[in-house]
């Protein structure tokens, strides 16, 4: 019998295997679905962000803190403090995604993917 396709839409919070910079290896990390929910490419893969736990990261503007203690924090399903890091982009396989977290608003995350990507 055929598995369900899994269905994310964006602002989900996911743990995903991420590729380091390097392109040679890859870690399993929170990451941000930003990809549109209509985008209809027929290949079974999603653009997201990187999400770090490194607060000092934060403070610019293509990134955007989440603080635990925040209702935005409280429904993210993250662990700690942390920083959605929208010029940290990478499109993987659906089947990199282990499973859904959480979830994030999305409008300080389209300001900052305005920046990253001059909009």
């Amino acid at each position: 019998m055929t598995q369900p396709k899994p269905t994310f839409k964006r602002g989900d919070v996911a743990l995903a295997l991420f590729p380091n910079s390097n392109l040679t290896s890859a870690k399993t990390r929170p990451v941000l679905i930003v990809q549109a929910d209509n985008l209809q490419t027929g290949l079974p893969q999603l653009i997201v962000a990187m999400v770090t736990s490194q607060m000092f990261r934060a403070g610019h503007p293509s990134r955007v803190t989440i603080l635990l203690n925040s209702s935005e924090g409280q429904q993210s399903g993250l662990l700690t403090d942390s920083v959605v890091m929208t010029e940290n982009l990478a499109t993987i396989v659906l089947s990199a995604i282990d499973r859904v977290i959480g979830s994030l608003p999305t409008a300080a995350i389209d300001e900052a993917l305005k920046h990253t990507l001059g909009l």
